[in-house]
């Protein structure tokens, strides 16, 4: 993959990668993080990602990689950054549905998490999420199936709806 090609792939796939790993881990600036350290891996490895049938796959995998290192070595006692000394950091407005979905999104258990995000938010089909997370499809469908019911349950108790309904707004 020559300079020009990575550019153009970094350029489409930047946002909608952060936006996914955002959507898995439910920190902005840890997925943000994590999405640009994929894609300097990506540039290390770009020969590789020329025979890539996804390439976009390789560096969504890395980053929720990173991510799960990076949540690891936190677990195990390391020191937060001080936030003191750390240069503040605007961050966009999120909109407040996208936000309840991230909320939601958390408090499902992470296989559920990672199949309801890889199919409907990287609108991957079953088949492609199977190979990327290597379990099989059936999996996935279940998972799929548990976590849509569990999300519309919990979106339900958010919005305060009775009766369960999901409204189309």
């Amino acid at each position: 993959m020559e300079a020009s090609e990575f550019d153009e792939f970094y350029t489409a796939s930047f946002r909608r990668l952060t936006g996914q790993v955002y959507a898995m881990i439910g920190d902005y600036d840890e997925a943000t993080e994590c999405v640009q350290e994929a894609f300097a891996r990506a540039w290390a490895h770009r020969r590789k990602l020329d025979r890539a049938e996804y390439p976009e796959a390789w560096v969504r995998t890395t980053a929720y990689r990173l991510a799960v290192s990076r949540w690891r070595r936190r677990r195990r006692g390391e020191r937060s950054p001080d936030r003191a000394v750390s240069a503040a950091v605007t961050v966009p407005a999120v909109d407040e549905s996208h936000v309840a979905l991230v909320a939601a999104l958390k408090q499902l258990p992470e296989a559920q998490r990672q199949a309801l995000v890889l199919h409907h938010i990287a609108d991957l089909p079953v088949q492609q999420v199977a190979a990327e997370v290597g379990v099989p499809e059936g999996t996935i469908k279940a998972r799929l199936s548990r976590g849509r019911a569990a999300l519309a349950a919990l979106l339900a108790d958010e919005t305060g709806l009775a009766g369960g309904g999901v409204s189309n707004a």
